[in-house]
């Protein structure tokens, strides 16, 4: 018997769902909004959840990655009688188990829910999980725990692996990852930077060369597939391969055969690729700028690496590791964190990822010298601004302006609106260097007292 949650707000279809997964002898639960079924999925042990796509206070595919983060780990299936393309691809992404549209055969419904409960047991039956050498991957969130469940699954085969994420990531560390837990552990790990390789030596540099093969060749040169041999060869950036290069390289792929620039014989190389990008490499195939020859080779496995704002549950774990880290190797005592630091961070949208979070630990370190604790005056002024104009205005005793609420009425006319754009600003950079109008001035590029000004015309203290 199992735990199943219906989130429908058609009661008539909430009903008839329910009668059917209660004559099959398991317990339901049902809610007709958003929020009452994320209480009941984090009350309950839940095995399976029906969520239907728009419900009075939200979107079911949206909040699916929250549903699917609930201490029991339910499978989600996405019911719905507004089908869309893209509502389909974000369900998929977000790990839903399958997307049906309304209207359905209870048949439909009655073989999606066999299936998904056959998986469950099976996985309770399965043995252990690898266990994985992470080398330094740090994060336990939902999203972070699927990825190495990929990570894993790819350590396990021979295939090659393509690895997708924006800038900043960890993607290389992921396949460092990936080679570390395979059979080919012991061997090399040879990066190939595909953005920064030069056209003319390309082939060179990925086939070696033999003496003499042109000018500057002066002794025998092995190139990059030669060292990769019995162990894995990393291509980073793979978006970036001239397509000139790729056709060689497919072929290169396919035999494991290659012919150093300038030799006579052709050489073996028994190496797995694993290859890496930040850019939409499917989208690249449809414009004729990748061989789609190429990206099935590349794309037996695959493993999708997720932001740092989809996975701000790591962030804790995250700051708590990097300020170790940085604390070490400053020679300093390890500093502690305020709630407020922490909320900015969790506030931030971390467009280099990880990347730029590191950074940003390490810059605040400094920042703080020998203060034991850590607070937003530490972080860089461009984090503290950047969350603050996203902060809610409402706290102010004016009244709500069309400019707050992100409504652009036409009748405003273009004074006012200078004018409340300019209020504004400067209401935000009071509450982040109203303590120093110095620093105020630099950031605004406005002489002080040009700066006082425009505050006593706004009538805005220093401390907004």
């Amino acid at each position: 018997m199992a735990n199943v949650l219906i989130v429908d707000d058609d009661k008539m279809m909430a009903e008839t769902l329910h009668d059917m997964v209660a004559k099959l002898g398991h317990q339901v639960i049902l809610s007709h909004r958003l929020t009452d079924g994320l209480c009941a999925a984090k009350a309950s042990a839940v095995d399976v959840v029906f969520l239907d796509v728009l419900l009075p206070d939200g979107n079911g595919v949206e909040a699916l990655p929250s549903f699917r983060a609930v201490p029991s780990l339910p499978e989600v299936i996405i019911i719905t009688a507004f089908g869309s393309k893209n509502n389909a691809e974000l369900a998929i992404k977000n790990q839903a188990w399958d997307y049906i549209e309304k209207p359905f055969s209870m048949e439909m419904i009655h073989l999606s829910l066999t299936r998904v409960l056959q998986y469950r047991e099976a996985q309770r039956q399965a043995k252990p999980p690898m266990v994985l050498d992470r080398l330094g991957i740090i994060g336990s969130s939902p999203q972070m725990t699927y990825c190495m469940e990929q990570v894993a699954q790819a350590a396990a085969g021979e295939g090659s692996v393509l690895i997708t994420g924006e800038t900043g990531t960890g993607k290389e560390l992921i396949a460092r990852a990936i080679h570390a837990n395979s059979g080919r552990a012991k061997a090399n790990f040879v990066t190939v930077d595909c953005a920064s390789l030069p056209p003319t030596i390309v082939a060179s540099a990925l086939f070696g060369h033999v003496k003499g093969a042109f000018t500057s060749a002066d002794n025998h040169h092995e190139g990059l597939i030669a060292q990769a041999d019995r162990g894995t060869l990393f291509l980073d950036e793979v978006g970036e391969l001239p397509l000139s290069v790729q056709k060689t390289f497919l072929r290169v792929l396919q035999e494991h055969r290659f012919r150093p620039v300038g030799g006579s014989r052709e050489m073996k190389s028994d190496f797995r690729v694993i290859a890496a990008t930040n850019r939409d490499i499917q989208g690249m195939v449809s414009l004729g700028h990748f061989r789609r020859d190429l990206f099935f080779r590349l794309h037996v496995f695959s493993v999708s690496v997720p932001p740092l704002r989809q996975r701000t549950g790591d962030l804790k774990e995250l700051l708590t590791h990097y300020l170790g880290y940085f604390c070490e190797q400053y020679g300093v005592n390890v500093k502690g964190f305020s709630p407020e630091f922490l909320a900015v961070l969790m506030s931030y949208d971390w467009p280099g990822n990880v990347r730029e979070l590191v950074n940003v630990i390490e810059v605040t370190l400094a920042a703080a010298q020998h203060e034991p604790v850590l607070f937003p005056k530490h972080l860089p002024p461009e984090i503290r601004i950047k969350t603050v104009k996203f902060s809610d205005s409402k706290t102010t005793d004016r009244p709500e302006t069309d400019l707050d609420s992100g409504i652009f009425e036409a009748s405003m006319d273009f004074h006012t609106y200078r004018r409340e754009a300019e209020r504004k600003y400067l209401l935000d950079l009071m509450k982040v260097y109203g303590h120093c109008m110095k620093d105020a001035s630099r950031i605004s590029g406005l002489s002080r007292s040009r700066l006082h000004a425009l505050m006593k015309l706004h009538n805005i203290s220093r401390f907004s």
